[in-house]
């Protein structure tokens, strides 16, 4: 299968790129030193772009650059690989970053952008991919404002509103972004469920219908400061969520001929802060200090009630509540100075608190004394339902820049990290971690326009503190929580990677092609934590060594050779393998949610005489592999993916407002998934039931109007 895939997509990249690279190359019989290409504001002038994101999404190949973004799930701070630089400064925040603050700028402030494909130590970003950096026009006096207004169709034909309002300037050398919206995020889902026994004589149907009211609302700022030898930023944010969701289902009974009806009432109730800064200060030797920190608080609250209903009343039989709290405290400070024209020296060190409270009840239609702190039913005791998990992590790094010759760099890292996490509650566990880190990252400039970049690295995962005490389990009606595990390790693995990119000659577009190898230990997946044979538990756990590896191929290019110069086609494939071993059959596996393919297309067309764009993006991934089968300890489920098809139309009208009309998952993509369920343990093999399950959102349609002043 992988040879078919490739063979086809190698030819169209060779028939598409062999002529423009050999005219690339026949340009550059004197190359320059310079891996960082700029694209001035004037460049995207004439698609008349609203915003810094506008701007960006003409830009070919840029997603090779975004998608190595790490979001706001890494460890503490860290390198800041995959992070948009705003100014040439980090957003120290992990709601608030420099990604989201694209949509926020308005491209009449922007001077120019620059992808950064080189390595330097002035950058404070530690990476093997490029990065983005959106420099600001440094003016005396400048301020705008931007509204967005927003609505979106469901569909069930619900019309949610919204918007978003920004203002941002610079007064002299204090520059400013406030910002406050309300964003929908309501869904109207359908599923539909078939049970089978194992010859397939249909058992029950299970018919559903959610339906979910959500508006997050959230605020932030960010604020800059630039003196004669230092720079000081601020940012925070504050967001607000309690969304309420109902859910119907239908259940029909084939064995008995009876059909019966139930309801769910589900309350959320959600809101998080979070406050960052950081300081940077300019010495006359050219070394630079820097000082980074962030505090953030998460608080999170859901309850679950189930009823059966009949004609005439309704009786309460399940009552599930979880509650949470998770927050982080981080600091970080660094020296950098130069050890000559070619070498330079980053030297510093990152201290983290993390803490997660969490507290689970679940209240049963059984005998007993009921609560009204279970919804009014019989409390069900479960073990580590009720903890607090507290990381102290300390990391002390250094990183060594050093430009080889005008062609080639190296850059070398290394890490050492210990940490204890400490469980109490219902379970009291203290462990110690120490972990040695070390990278490189070697990058050659074959010429200005090809470049190979290769790295090694030693990475250990962040730990989900989740999965350290018992949760809610939503996939399964059939259990109604998850067990928790105190002694879940970090994973580990070896990460060695080789990048060949070429930019195309008049920025006709960008090809690149990646090979990534992982060797790993401690691989996280489902283990048995049963407490007796008769009581079958699974949680996630540390199940021994793996391996993955696999191939990406992205080619971004304008279709000037059709005709079409200001049409961008992006498309991706990305090939993959994997081995573990299979704790509960004992049998060679692939990992699980790793098939063996995935595609990417994306188009956009701008019309620029009518000020007018379109576009579509398409998405796809394998199913028929073993990285789509999760293997429980008294189950087994087939996940499949379907296509997934979106467009776009957009116009500025009426001066300088824009009109966007969206169609999401036009294809009607559901979420399936087979389980096969067993008598007692997996391993037995004594098949139970069979059950096909798909569910989906259906057609979402979107319209947004942005102007700003």
């Amino acid at each position: 299968m992988i040879k078919l895939l490739i063979q086809p997509v190698a030819i169209v990249i060779a028939i598409l790129v062999a002529p423009l690279a050999w005219a690339q190359l026949d340009r550059l019989e004197n190359p320059i030193n310079d891996s960082t290409v700029i694209y001035r504001a004037d460049y995207f002038a004439e698609f008349l772009p609203a915003s810094a994101s506008d701007m960006i999404s003409r830009i070919p190949g840029i997603g090779l650059a975004m998608r190595r973004g790490r979001g706001g799930g890494g460890r503490g701070l860290g390198s800041g690989e995959g992070e948009i630089l705003i100014n040439g400064q980090r957003i120290t925040g992990k709601g608030n970053t420099g990604q989201s603050l694209l949509s926020r700028i308005s491209a009449d402030q922007v001077d120019y952008i620059e992808i950064i494909r080189g390595t330097s130590e002035e950058l404070d970003i530690r990476g093997s991919g490029q990065v983005i950096n959106v420099v600001l026009l440094d003016t005396p006096s400048r301020s705008n404002t931007t509204i967005e207004v927003n609505a979106d169709r469901l569909r069930d034909g619900t019309l949610d509103p919204g918007g978003q309002v920004s203002f941002s300037g610079q007064t002299g050398t204090f520059n400013y972004l406030f910002h406050v919206e309300a964003e929908s995020r309501s869904s109207n889902r359908l599923s539909k469920e078939f049970s089978f026994d194992p010859d397939y004589n249909l058992l029950e149907t299970r018919q559903e219908e959610s339906n979910r009211d959500q508006t997050d609302y959230q605020t932030s700022m960010n604020l800059g400061y630039t003196f004669e030898t230092s720079v000081l930023q601020f940012n925070a944010l504050y967001g607000k969520s309690n969304p309420p969701s109902d859910l119907t289902r239908t259940i029909h009974d084939f064995e008995s001929g009876t059909s019966r009806r139930q309801r769910e009432d589900n309350q959320a109730d959600r809101s998080n802060w979070e406050i960052g800064g950081d300081y940077e200060y300019a010495f006359a030797n050219g070394g630079k200090y820097r000082f980074l920190f962030i505090v953030n608080d998460r608080e999170f609250e859901f309850s679950r009630q189930r009823f059966d209903v009949s004609s005439d009343a309704e009786s309460k039989n399940l009552f599930l509540a979880n509650l949470g709290r998770d927050r982080e405290r981080i600091a970080r400070t660094s020296y950098t100075w130069n050890l000559s024209d070619t070498q330079g020296v980053e030297l510093g060190v990152e201290a983290a608190q993390t803490i997660r409270d969490s507290n689970l009840r679940l209240g049963l239609d059984i005998a007993g004394t009921q609560s009204p702190d279970y919804g009014n039913l019989v409390p069900v005791a479960i073990n580590n339902s009720g903890s607090t998990v507290e990381e102290l992590r300390y990391e002390t790094f250094a990183a060594h820049n050093w430009q080889l010759n005008p062609k080639m760099s190296l850059e070398s890292s290394l890490i050492i990290e210990t940490s204890t996490i400490e469980q109490s509650g219902d379970v009291s566990n203290k462990r110690d971690f120490n972990f040695v880190k070390p990278k490189l990252d070697y990058r050659f400039d074959i010429t200005p326009s090809l470049q190979l970049r290769a790295g090694l690295e030693k990475d250990v995962s962040q730990l989900s503190f989740s999965d350290f005490s018992a949760s809610v389990d939503g996939s399964d009606e059939d259990q109604d929580t998850q067990a928790g595990n105190p002694e879940i390790s970090q994973e580990q693995s070896w990460r060695y990677e080789v990048n060949l990119e070429l930019r195309l000659p008049d920025d006709i577009g960008v090809v690149n092609s990646q090979f990534f190898y992982r060797d790993m230990e401690d691989v996280i997946d489902r283990i048995d934590v049963s407490p007796n044979p008769d009581d079958l538990q699974s949680a996630r756990g540390n199940i021994g060594d793996g391996t993955r590896y696999g191939l990406n191929l992205d080619v971004s290019v304008r279709l000037a050779m059709l005709g079409l110069p200001n049409a961008l086609l992006t498309t991706g494939l990305g090939l993959r393998d994997s081995e573990v071993t299979d704790p509960f059959l004992g049998i060679k596996r692939r990992m699980r949610n790793n098939g063996r393919w995935s595609a990417r297309m994306s188009f956009r067309h701008d019309i620029t005489d009518l000020a007018l764009s379109y576009g579509l993006f398409y998405s796809n991934n394998s199913n028929d592999s073993s990285g789509r089968v999760a293997i429980d300890i008294i189950d087994i489920e087939q996940r499949k993916n379907q296509p997934n098809l979106s467009a776009f139309i957009e116009k500025k009208a009426f001066g300088n407002i824009t009109f966007r009309f969206d169609a999401q998952n036009l294809s009607d993509n559901e979420f399936c998934r087979t389980r096969t369920r067993f008598v007692g343990a997996t391993a037995a093999g004594v098949v139970e039931e069979i059950e096909d399950f798909c569910s989906g959102n259906g057609l979402k349609l979107v319209f947004k109007a942005r102007a700003t002043f």
